[in-house]
């Protein structure tokens, strides 16, 4: 019976330290939310800034990662007669596309000026007047000082074929 009565003031002082003053007014708090509970403090957002959008005006042209197609005043040949020589055998350089060749220098042997091109292996092709490189039959027309120019024969998808000029400057590797 000692034991017993040892316990439960035991627990009657437990229960007593467990009374905190400021619970009475967390109780009043909570009553008064859950009479009014639409009564809570707005929460103030921070102003957005204002967006100005930049037009695009590039939209309508070609993307750079495309081919160009033959220009629109070129004159179009139709039934062959720029075609392409197909029978003609194919030179090494003409595997490649032009974008993935380089001018990388020149060289003049008894008055004949030579294109060096590199491939993209890395191996250097000598080229004069012309020698074809380019997927689009490239015939090197010119060689300057500079560069070298070519006429390219572009298909135009309508059975026709129309020459188009293009140049491959010296790179400064």
């Amino acid at each position: 019976m000692r034991r017993l009565a040892i316990v439960i003031a035991a627990a009657a002082l437990g229960l007593a330290g467990c009374a905190d003053p400021e619970l009475e007014a967390l109780d009043r708090q909570l009553e008064e939310i859950r009479r009014n509970p639409g009564g809570m403090a707005r929460i103030e957002l921070p102003e957005v800034p204002r967006y100005d959008a930049v037009p695009y005006r590039e939209g309508n042209r070609r993307s750079p990662f495309r081919q160009a197609l033959p220009e629109p005043e070129a004159q179009v040949a139709l039934n062959g007669e720029l075609a392409p020589d197909h029978n003609r055998p194919r030179e090494p350089l003409e595997a490649y596309a032009l974008e993935d060749l380089a001018l990388v220098g020149l060289l003049s042997i008894r008055g004949q000026t030579y294109a060096l091109v590199r491939s993209p292996g890395g191996e250097v092709h000598r080229l004069r007047t012309g020698s074809y490189l380019g997927n689009n039959h490239g015939r090197i027309e010119e060689v300057s000082q500079r560069s070298i120019r070519l006429v390219e024969l572009v298909a135009t998808g309508g059975g026709g074929w129309v020459e188009r000029r293009v140049q491959l400057a010296l790179t400064n590797e």
